[in-house]
C-alpha cells in the first residue's frame, strides 16, 4: 500500500462540498465549521442542527439530489450518504474535476481519511490507520487526550507569543534555538503548570481573606 502523507490544510474562503446532511453528515459539517471555509451542503433531507447552521448563515444548505455540477470550483468533498451508488457517483465525478474527496466509512473511495484528533487549543494531534481500523485510532487518542491535559491550550499559546519576542530579538542565531527548544520541554511545562496552580491558590486565599 502506498503510504500516506500527513498534513493540515488550510481550508479558509476554499469552497467545500458535503453531500448528506443525516446523523453522520452533521458531524462532518460541524468539523468543517470553524476552519473558515465556504461549506455547501446538498441533501434530500437534513437535520434540525444543519438547518439551524443554515438559517444563521453558517454554511449554505439546498435539498435536493446531487448533481454533477455541485462539485464545480469545489476544492474538497464529503460524501455522507447511506447510498452506496450514489457514493461512487459523487466519487468518479470529483475523480474528474480533481477534488479531493472522502466518501465516510468507505475507504476505497477516499483520497483523505479523517484522523482522530486529540485538540488542545492550537496544539492538534492527529491518528490514522489509513482507515484499517477507526477503532484502535480512537483508543490511541484517548490515551494522548489522558498525557495531553487542558493545560496544554494555554502553554501552547504562551510559547507562540515567546517565540515571536525571542526571533525578534538580537540574540543569536544559535541561542534562539536554544531557548525555543529548552522553552518546550516537558520540565517547562510542569514548571509552567505549577506556577499556574500557585498563582490559583494564592488568589483563592486572598478572596477568602477579603
Amino acid at each position: 500500500m502506498t503510504s500516506l502523507f500527513p498534513m493540515f490544510i488550510k481550508l479558509e474562503g476554499r469552497q467545500c462540498l458535503v453531500v448528506g446532511a443525516g446523523k453522520i453528515g452533521e458531524s462532518k459539517i460541524e468539523g468543517l465549521l470553524d476552519t473558515g471555509a465556504r461549506i455547501r451542503v446538498v441533501s434530500r433531507e437534513a437535520t434540525p442542527a444543519v438547518r439551524e447552521w443554515s438559517r444563521n448563515g453558517k454554511i449554505e444548505l439546498e435539498i435536493r439530489p446531487f448533481a454533477p455540477s455541485d462539485l464545480d470550483g469545489v476544492f474538497l468533498a464529503v460524501i455522507a450518504t447511506s447510498l452506496r451508488t450514489l457514493n461512487e457517483r459523487v466519487y468518479h465525478e470529483a475523480q474528474k474535476r480533481g477534488v479531493l474527496c472522502n466518501v465516510v466509512d468507505v475507504p476505497d473511495l477516499c483520497d483523505f481519511y479523517y484522523p482522530s484528533v486529540v485538540r488542545r487549543g492550537d496544539l492538534q494531534i492527529a491518528v490514522s490507520t489509513a482507515g484499517q481500523s477507526p477503532s484502535l485510532a480512537q483508543k490511541i487518542r484517548q490515551q494522548l487526550e489522558r498525557q495531553f491535559g487542558a493545560g496544554y491550550a494555554d502553554w501552547v499559546a504562551e510559547l507562540g507569543e515567546t517565540r515571536k519576542l525571542i526571533l525578534a530579538s538580537d540574540l543569536e542565531k544559535e541561542r534562539k534555538l536554544d531557548l525555543l527548544h529548552s522553552l518546550a520541554s516537558r520540565e517547562a511545562f510542569e514548571a509552567a503548570l505549577a506556577e499556574d496552580r500557585k498563582l490559583a491558590q494564592e488568589l483563592t486565599a486572598t478572596e477568602e481573606r477579603a
